[in-house]
């Protein structure tokens, strides 16, 4: 075999070495999309707006809190991680629902406990209702046969006369 051979076999054996081993490749930050976006958005107020979801919120200053959610996912930020960094620069107010402690837990047992307090009274008031139809039927008297059968010889005689 000659030299150029070698060469030739050589660089064939490494071009498919190197192409069969694999290499990490980067992937490019793809731009979070809008719905991503507003499913973090959508957890959060309006710092200006009084009662106004993020996501909706047309004012200068929710566009610039979606820009900054939208480069924090680009970053790797999860879901937790952002809604913690606007808890912990404005406060627990931007939260859309309320963080399940301390006193917060009142807003959560106490419609629910209407609602079946509610229910029950609901209930009892039909049931008193009831009782008392019941009750005043059973003290009525019911009507003497005497003034029964005047009544039906009365219809009787009605008939007779139409016929």
């Amino acid at each position: 075999m000659s030299k150029p051979f070698h060469i030739v076999l050589f660089l064939v054996l490494l071009f498919v070495s190197l192409a069969a081993h694999p290499s990490p490749v980067l992937a490019q930050q793809a731009t979070p999309s809008d719905d991503e976006v507003n499913a973090i958005a959508r957890q959060l107020f309006c710092p200006v707006c009084e009662n106004t979801p993020l996501d909706v919120c047309p004012t200068e200053a929710c566009r610039q809190w979606r820009e900054l959610i939208r480069q924090m996912l680009a970053e790797g930020r999860s879901e937790e991680e952002i809604i913690r960094y606007f808890v912990d620069n404005y406060g627990a107010r931007v939260l859309a629902e309320p963080p399940r402690q301390g006193v917060n837990w009142i807003f959560y047992l106490v419609p629910p406990l209407a609602f079946l307090t509610g229910l029950f009274l609901l209930g009892r008031g039909f049931y008193d209702w009831r009782q008392k139809a019941r009750q005043a039927a059973a003290q009525a008297s019911p009507p003497s046969p005497a003034a029964a059968d005047e009544y039906a010889a009365r219809l009787e005689e009605e008939l007779r006369k139409r016929r």
